[in-house]
């Protein structure tokens, strides 16, 4: 579903899930990604959380076209280069198979090409970004899943859940001390596989 409340094209949105109002996205993910996304009712908050000049890092699970070799992994760990600059210093590592729901539609599937699973932590928001990195060494990304923004983790939410924190908007949202959980909001009755997850 598309990252956000309303679309032109008539394509599922948030709107399905997020009944609360003026909750709004801290930061998106592109239409073809998955995991977690943050949304806030608190303007500040949205603002610290997407804004670039704070370097939330975000991690991510890739699974890449092919099994990339250490140079490669150097590269995104030094930057590379894209049509809109350097990226920033990355942290990556390859991981196993991670256990997560399926993927309607599922990644494509080449029998003769192997294929291999990131995690890699970026502090920067460019357009496509993860996507692009991993395509610039020669690695095309083939799924791509959020699994944290700053002290935020998915954990073990499942596309559809929802899960509701009160936080102190502090200067540092990396040491954030999160206030109780005042409510937990129960998991969407009508849950479905693939797509985002959405942790309010």
């Amino acid at each position: 579903m598309m990252c956000q409340f309303t679309d032109t094209n008539d394509r599922r949105t948030l709107a399905e899930l997020v009944k609360l109002p003026n909750f709004y996205p801290a930061g998106r993910l592109d239409f073809d990604s998955e995991g977690l996304v943050l949304l806030t009712n608190n303007g500040l908050l949205q603002n610290k959380i997407a804004d670039p000049r704070h370097k939330l890092p975000k991690t991510y699970w890739v699974q890449v076209e092919g099994t990339p070799a250490s140079d490669a992994l150097a590269c995104l760990e030094r930057g590379v280069t894209l049509k809109d600059g350097l990226t920033k210093p990355a942290q990556v590592k390859l991981i196993e198979p991670p256990r997560v729901w399926d993927r309607v539609p599922p990644v494509r599937y080449r029998k003769a090409i192997p294929d291999q699973w990131l995690a890699l932590t970026i502090t920067e928001g460019k357009n496509r970004q993860v996507r692009r990195m991993t395509a610039a060494v020669g690695h095309p990304t083939l799924r791509l899943i959020r699994v944290a923004i700053g002290p935020w983790q998915l954990g073990d939410m499942q596309p559809g859940d929802q899960r509701y924190e009160s936080v102190a908007v502090g200067n540092d949202l990396n040491k954030q001390t999160r206030q109780p959980k005042k409510k937990a909001y129960p998991k969407h009755s009508n849950k479905r596989k693939g797509g985002n997850t959405i942790d309010g």
